[in-house]
């Protein structure tokens, strides 16, 4: 069984920066894909940006250039480096994990339970 733990979320102004981590533990094996998922009140969930048991990266066009995913496996753990945030990307990040990297949140078994990221303007 795995289990993820969001930590980092919080309020900042428009141009700031946080950084979220996500504790790994149940650590899987093998292939697998591990990411960042965000989801405003009244929408869909949002993938944000991925990373894959070989070190590919993949991020959503909305956050090129601003996030950094990274992952530390000594430490198990996960983390989302955001600069530069905007109000639009305020929202509840998840992290999760998955066999596959895809941004269909439905393919991701394993859930944490999220911390609020708040951006004003």
């Amino acid at each position: 069984q795995v289990h993820l733990a969001e930590s980092g979320g919080g309020s900042v102004q428009s141009g700031g920066s946080l950084t979220l981590s996500c504790a790994i533990s149940g650590y899987t094996t093998g292939t697998y894909c591990m990411g960042w998922f965000r989801r405003a009140p009244g929408k869909a969930p949002e993938g944000v940006a991925l990373i894959d048991s070989a070190g590919s990266l993949i991020y959503a066009d909305s956050v090129k250039g601003r996030f950094t995913i990274s992952e530390d496996r000594n430490k198990n753990l996960l983390t989302l480096q955001m600069n530069n945030l905007k109000p639009e990307d305020t929202a509840m990040y998840y992290c999760a994990t998955g066999s596959y990297c895809t941004f269909n949140s439905s393919a991701y078994r394993y859930w944490g339970q999220g911390t609020q990221v708040t951006v004003s303007s």
